[in-house]
């Protein structure tokens, strides 16, 4: 089958403007030094989704872009924090009567605690850990 100019041209826009759509419905929530975000970015690309990439060590979600991830990944807030990290222990998170709001602080002030990556599609998100995990969002509307 051989294709016109026109037809080639038709289907570069489509495929640009499904790009477009695709991220806007996909994010990407991560750093750059992390090898398990590097790897379910590739994974998405891999499966032709172009997500949103956010840097979070860069861009720092708010308190309430936080508790919207929250409801998204149906999870507990101490679900979403990295243990491993120096600064759990330093800042005192495992102290069990610390407050919601002063752990939402700490988290807005300290995003590396963040576990990552987050891959978030419309209303659900996942913590993709195998990194494999981030693709159970694709085809899922």
């Amino acid at each position: 089958m051989t294709w016109s100019v026109t037809e080639k041209a038709t289907w570069n826009v489509t495929k640009q403007v499904a790009k477009k759509v695709t991220k806007k419905v996909f994010a990407s929530i991560t750093t750059r030094k992390c090898s398990k975000s590097r790897a379910a970015l590739a994974l998405l690309e891999e499966n032709d989704v172009d997500p949103q990439i956010i840097y979070y060590m860069e861009t720092p979600p708010s308190i309430d872009e936080i508790k919207s991830l929250l409801a998204k990944l149906d999870l507990k807030l101490l679900d979403i924090i990295r243990r491993s990290e120096d600064d759990f222990d330093e800042l005192g998170l495992d102290d069990e009567t610390l407050s919601e709001e002063i752990i939402l602080d700490l988290l807005q002030k300290h995003p590396q605690l963040l576990q990552r990556p987050i891959v978030v599609k419309g209303d659900k998100a996942i913590i993709a850990r195998p990194p494999e995990d981030g693709l159970t969002l694709i085809g899922d509307d």
